[in-house]
């Protein structure tokens, strides 16, 4: 089975004031002409679709256009991300066709899809947890975990699948949250680590009674948007890991969260990870079902920061079989704007050794050192038509020549001695003829009394 995994698109996002609408749009032309050339049997995408709750009218019609045409050659499987509504991402999914699935309910994450082959034969499980925020995971899980696994979480096990006994947890921590615990409905611990490893022993549950139901091994992919120990960020994510909502560990992908059943539902295969916007993949830990499965990020389909311009932004295509993932392969996105920084003083950047940086597909971020002359970002603007931002690191200050100034000092003096401090160079013949007629406007205000 030929998989297609992507993530954060973040429809409806602007970089440094450019729209991103048109390229976002030649994004969706690449994914889809993708999925038809490589005979894709299903669409794997893990989270942010929108780059914020309430998207932009735009933003939602090209997802709505996105969907129809991914869903008229091949299945989608979408979970919402920590920039999405997982309310209004995921109205109406229960009456949409098998084409399209959309799993926006904590509570579901438990219930694997089964995915067929293009032949029709079943070829892979698929359990699509979307974005869980611990305030409310920790409150929505606890009645799927009794019922369908007989766990009573709560303040007498309120410790995470990975704390040692005696370790203080979250609710022991805070008054607060111990009489909640004590007196309130039951609760997870407050990390993400802890809501997302429940997640993963319900995942673990439906798995060992799906494999276990047929003669044939199917691969798991289990797709979540998330913050993996071990991924490198960069500037453009919104910061998942605030106020107890931490990132997690690999070891919890490897033991299915501590289930029980971590051994004998066969193992995950594949995890398709959406949150970071480089592509990336990360090392899982051993565990309980083996060496653990591939963990892998695919990265935002465009650059959201400067910091990103050295990251090939892709989409992953994977093949899967009953021994798991066979084949892997990064597909790269076209490209309509490529992000560059350049650095240097005002001579280095107006070199030819910038000329790749001029060209009118280049959005360009100019960081200038040392003197900044009169008239230099007009200058730079000219020079880099797709300047987006500027910086300028300012030569750092020497010692300063003290000057006293007294009734018997020559201001036009003082005046040229303090524009050479904060200039770097003395004034030229005009400015200084300038400073001269200032003084004299001046002089002539207070003779004539005005």
């Amino acid at each position: 089975m030929r998989i297609l995994h992507t993530s954060d698109w973040h429809l409806g996002r602007s970089f440094h004031g450019q729209v991103l609408d048109d390229d976002h749009a030649a994004f969706i032309d690449h994914l889809v002409t993708l999925a038809r050339e490589e005979l894709v049997d299903a669409v794997l995408v893990a989270g942010d679709v929108y780059d914020r709750a309430l998207p932009p009218a735009a933003a939602v019609s090209l997802l709505d256009e996105a969907l129809r045409r991914l869903t008229e050659i091949t299945r989608v499987v979408l979970i919402p991300g920590n920039h999405d509504s997982a309310r209004r991402l995921g109205f109406a999914a229960d009456l949409m066709t098998d084409h399209l699935l959309i799993r926006a309910r904590a509570t579901d994450v438990g219930r694997g899809v089964v995915l067929p082959d293009a032949q029709g034969h079943e070829a892979a499980v698929v359990h699509a947890l979307p974005y869980l925020d611990p305030d409310a995971a920790r409150q929505s899980l606890p009645p799927v975990l009794a019922e369908l696994l007989g766990e009573r979480p709560g303040r007498q096990d309120a410790r995470g699948p990975f704390q040692e006994p005696g370790q203080a947890s979250p609710e022991e921590g805070s008054g607060r949250d111990t009489a909640a615990a004590a007196d309130g409905p039951p609760l997870l611990p407050r990390s993400h680590e802890a809501v997302v490893s429940a997640a993963l022993r319900l995942v673990a549950a439906d798995l060992e009674r799906t494999r276990s139901a047929r003669s044939r091994r199917l691969p798991s992919l289990v797709m979540a948007h998330t913050f993996v120990v071990g991924g490198r960020a960069s500037e453009s994510e919104r910061d998942i890991r605030v106020g107890g909502v931490d990132a997690v560990p690999a070891q919890v992908f490897t033991t299915a969260g501590g289930s029980p059943l971590a051994q004998a539902c066969g193992g995950i295969d594949y995890v398709a990870l959406g949150h970071l916007h480089r592509p990336q993949e990360v090392s899982p830990a051993p565990g309980a079902a083996g060496p653990g499965p591939r963990l892998v990020y695919p990265g935002s389909p465009l650059a959201l920061s400067f910091e990103e311009a050295d990251a090939a932004k892709s989409s992953v295509l994977l093949d899967v079989g009953p021994r798991g993932v066979t084949a892997l392969e990064r597909v790269p996105v076209p490209v309509r704007h490529h992000v560059r920084t350049v650095e240097g003083t005002m001579d280095e950047l107006l070199s030819p050794a910038t000329q790749d940086a001029t060209g009118t597909d280049s959005w360009v971020r100019v960081v200038l050192r040392g003197e900044r002359p009169p008239g230099a970002l007009a200058t730079l603007r000219t020079r880099f038509p797709g300047l987006l931002a500027f910086h300028h690191e300012a030569p750092a200050p020497g010692l300063r020549e003290q000057v006293g100034v007294t009734a018997a000092a020559d201001p036009v003096e003082v005046a040229t001695r303090f524009l050479t401090d904060v200039g770097g160079r003395p004034p030229d013949q005009a400015e200084r003829s300038a400073v001269w007629h200032a003084y004299e406007a001046v002089l002539a205000q207070q003779r004539s009394g005005s």
